[in-house]
């Protein structure tokens, strides 16, 4: 069985394009598990990326469609090429910004790392990136700027137009400015209502669409996908079976296995390097690095699954569906799937968020097949089996309509905008003074921002402050097992 690659993706900053790693394959031959292109100069290897061969196209789409809904494969190059082109084409000039939004911190990070080394800029500079408790940006240097979503919503607090943006490029999928263009891109999105959804042209003339797809090719290979002919009673123990079997049986080739939350994680690493140390002991001259990867984990450990390996060492890097999109980990020629995916899910009867394991949808599968398809021919390893797709799993993730839209929409409402539920509210529907305005400047769960605002009142609510300050502290810095 074959499958399709994922998601348009980045090589991350431990991996600088003259870098390679070379090891016999069983013909005797050499295997390239780095940049095929290592002995080509960075422009070269720019021109080497399919999105390349469409350049022009693109930019005369952005010239003449206020929104371009792009669709490209894993490698294409969307997310570190297109912002250049825009930035070489004149859109940064007079001041102004290319913003790229990123769903995690760590691919806004690696990604705007990798544009700064193909510009021969320092980072923090020409190019930038602003997530949550780091900016590194220039106010008025900075051209092209890497941010998550939720940072972009937090500049519109005090930007309700962004007018310091000429183009926002959605990676990974608002009433805009006339003049500001929008480019949405994914390998996965159904791009025809994307398309539908943004354009504004209501006289039916397909000559006035303000809005356009266009489709990018991807450099994928093809990945063998393999299933159990039954289920599996604990796929985190199967995991880790499955891991030692590839190593032991497979020549070359790093291992990315998804699991659905950090303590999975953090067990499954814990079992791996135990087994890996037992399996030392019996002579096998090549070693396992295992690695874990989620999203709580601090960015120089993120960083970690970036770097090379000697030639005698598998990388074997555990993470939730943090590795599934945008980043690229060079070297993985397998993949371990799980099947399962957590999600934040609202309960309005208790009015909390909580974590939920859910099955993975078809469109979270194949991104993680695809990535063993990003350097040569990969295998996944589905732990489950074949009719379990079928009957089971959803086109697309769920997840946003499940998720509390409170923290967004007090931010919406601060806008002075409040269009958004004019069918569900009467006029009067707009923020307290003082109170409502406080909680939304908050970067916090309303929830937490108004214990921090009532304890204040009165001094013996100092507790209350001290806790709520204590549980968001906790849940950036710290991971669970800790505890």
């Amino acid at each position: 069985l074959m499958a399709p690659g994922g998601l348009g993706s980045t090589e991350g900053p431990g991996v600088s394009v003259s870098e390679e790693r070379q090891s016999p394959a069983e013909s005797g031959g050499v295997t390239i598990i780095y940049n095929p292109y290592a002995s080509l100069s960075i422009e070269q290897q720019r021109q080497k990326l399919p999105v390349f061969k469409l350049r022009n196209h693109i930019l005369y789409l952005v010239e003449n469609y206020q929104t371009l809904v792009i669709v490209g494969e894993t490698g294409c190059g969307k997310s570190t090429q297109i912002p250049q082109y825009l930035a070489e084409a004149g859109w940064t000039a007079e001041g102004r910004v290319v913003g790229v939004t990123q769903p995690r911190r760590v691919a806004a990070v690696s990604v705007a790392g990798r544009v700064a080394d193909e510009r021969g800029a320092v980072l923090g500079h020409e190019v930038g990136y602003c997530i949550r408790f780091d900016d590194c940006t220039d106010p008025q240097a900075t051209r092209i700027k890497f941010l998550t979503d939720g940072m972009l919503v937090r500049e519109m607090m005090a930007d309700p137009l962004l007018t310091r943006y000429s183009v926002l490029m959605l990676d990974e999928i608002q009433k805009k400015r006339g003049d500001l263009r929008l480019i949405v891109a994914s390998a996965t999105l159904d791009a025809e209502k994307f398309r539908d959804f943004f354009n504004q042209n209501d006289t039916g003339d397909p000559s006035k669409d303000t809005s356009v797809i266009l489709t990018v090719e991807g450099r994928t290979f093809p990945v063998d996908i393999f299933y159990l002919q039954s289920p599996v009673p604990d796929y985190v123990k199967s995991t880790v079976e499955t891991a030692m079997k590839i190593h032991q049986m497979e020549n070359d080739g790093d291992i990315l296995a998804f699991l659905t939350g950090q303590e999975e994680v953090e067990t499954v690493v814990s079992m791996l390097i135990e087994q890996a140390r037992a399996l030392s002991r019996t002579g096998m001259k090549r070693h396992l690095r295992v690695l874990p990867m989620y999203a709580g984990l601090p960015y120089p450990e993120q960083m970690k699954v970036f770097e090379r390996v000697s030639r005698n060492v598998r990388k074997v890097i555990v993470a939730t569906n943090v590795a599934e999109t945008s980043i690229t980990i060079h070297g993985i020629t397998f993949v371990i799937d799980c099947g399962f995916v957590k999600l934040r899910a609202y309960n309005p009867k208790t009015a909390i968020e909580c974590l939920v394991v859910v099955p993975e949808s078809k469109a979270s599968a194949n991104q993680r097949a695809g990535r063993a398809g990003r350097n040569r021919s990969g295998k996944c390893y589905r732990l489950f089996t074949v009719m379990f797709p079928q009957n089971t799993l959803w086109l697309f993730t769920q997840s946003a309509v499940l998720q509390s839209l409170a923290p967004v929409l007090l931010l919406v409402f601060l806008r002075g905008s409040s269009c958004v539920l004019k069918s569900s509210l009467d006029m009067h529907c707009r923020l307290t003074e003082p109170l409502g305005i406080r909680i939304a400047e908050f970067p916090l769960n309303p929830m937490f921002a108004k214990m921090l605002l009532e304890s204040g009142k009165k001094k013996k609510y100092k507790t209350t402050s001290y806790f709520s300050s204590y549980l968001t502290y906790l849940s950036c810095y710290f991971p669970l097992k800790t505890f």
